[in-house]
């Protein structure tokens, strides 16, 4: 990012700081895909709480990001089991911010499976979570009874047009990566399983690059609109991946397990939107495939008699070329923000929440003003 750039995105950035300054300074963990423009929202963040944290997604982390944002904050390694165990959760908050008030920004769920337990235990107060993603909303949403509140962005307009450019990036990067072997998209028919907003965005590009596209998805109502929209729609897994050479996996959840790989075309392509261990399930396949690397990014998976390619090794193949969506991700990135203040005015119920729509309003005016010159 050119220095002329990043004043730009700071100045963005800290003009959404005043307009949703937060009623009380919180400490803060953030939970972040740590990608080459990430630094400018880190700050912010640290302008609006106490950062006492930052937790890069491991699969997306671009070591310059990285390093800016150690000069100035903490930066942990994050996995799924350091917030599973409730002991360990718990001694990792207290070991950084023991007896302090604390908002938790997740991205995909992490800080579910404790959830209840830290704001029992802890020596501190949580204050509430602000959740970024479809995969991590689903997670809170399972609660009986949630303990705090939980603030949602995975559901905004203003995540829309990322989503939209996500499903481009998933396409180009996919189509990328066949190309480095030889191989185009055209003449190979795909399946996209999940007709969510970013499974209905790839479906969409594809259809526009002339690639024949059927969809799966579980839910009747995404079905229905596929139809709607001219697709093929399978009406179970097994028939859809057999006939498939691409299969673009687009739930949040475990959209392949192991029985379903063996009903994938011999030489299909397979690629996800998400990290490995939530969209597909690899783990017995090493008892059953031999696996070689085969291209920049492409894993083979073969037996005797039957092959497929892995793009990525099943992380999110958009991020092979950074995952870009332009400064249309600072939208989002600025909910998050005004939805700290939320947090911090102490009126909210435990339970799900969203940013109100004259919040949205205003964010979308001071980005037009910064970004539609």
């Amino acid at each position: 990012m050119e220095t002329f750039e990043r004043a730009k995105l700071d100045a963005y950035f800290a003009r959404i700081a005043v307009q949703f300054a937060p009623d009380e300074q919180t400490s803060s963990f953030l939970i972040t895909h740590l990608l080459a423009e990430r630094p400018a929202f880190v700050r912010a963040v640290a302008a609006m709480t106490r950062l006492t944290a930052v937790l890069p997604k491991p699969k997306s982390v671009h070591p310059a990001a990285q390093r800016e944002t150690e000069r100035t904050v903490a930066v942990d390694p994050l996995t799924r089991e350091m917030f599973t165990d409730p002991d360990s959760a718990l001694d990792y908050f207290e070991s950084r911010a023991a007896g302090e008030p604390v908002s938790l920004l997740d991205v995909g769920g992490y800080f579910a499976p404790t959830l209840t337990d830290i704001h029992s235990r802890f020596t501190g107060r949580l204050v509430g979570v602000v959740e970024d993603t479809e995969n991590g909303h689903r997670r809170y949403e399972v609660f009986d009874k949630l303990p705090c509140p939980v603030i949602s962005v995975a559901r905004s307009p203003l995540k829309d047009p990322e989503d939209y450019l996500v499903g481009q990036s998933v396409v180009f990067s996919t189509e990328a990566v066949m190309r480095g072997r030889g191989d185009i998209l055209h003449g190979r028919p795909a399946l996209v399983i999940g007709f969510g907003k970013l499974g209905s965005s790839i479906a969409r590009l594809l259809h526009a690059k002339g690639v024949q596209v059927t969809v799966f998805d579980i839910d009747p109502v995404r079905r229905t609109q596929a139809l709607s929209q001219g697709f093929t729609v399978a009406r179970d897994r097994e028939t859809a991946l057999i006939g498939a050479g691409l299969v673009l996996c687009a739930t949040g959840a475990v959209s392949l397990r192991g029985d379903d790989f063996s009903h994938l075309r011999n030489g299909a392509y397979v690629a996800t939107v998400t990290s490995s261990e939530d969209e597909l399930d690899l783990a017995g396949l090493s008892d059953v495939y031999t696996r070689t690397v085969v291209g920049d990014h492409v894993t083979r998976y073969q037996t005797t008699d039957h092959h497929f390619y892995l793009a990525n090794g099943g992380n999110a193949v958009n991020f092979i070329h950074g995952a870009s969506v332009g400064p249309f991700i600072f939208l989002i990135q600025a909910e998050i923000l005004a939805a700290i203040r939320m947090l911090t005015r102490g009126d909210l119920r435990p339970g799900i929440h969203e940013v109100p729509a004259p919040d949205r309003e205003a964010i979308t005016a001071t980005w037009l003003s910064y970004f539609n010159r």
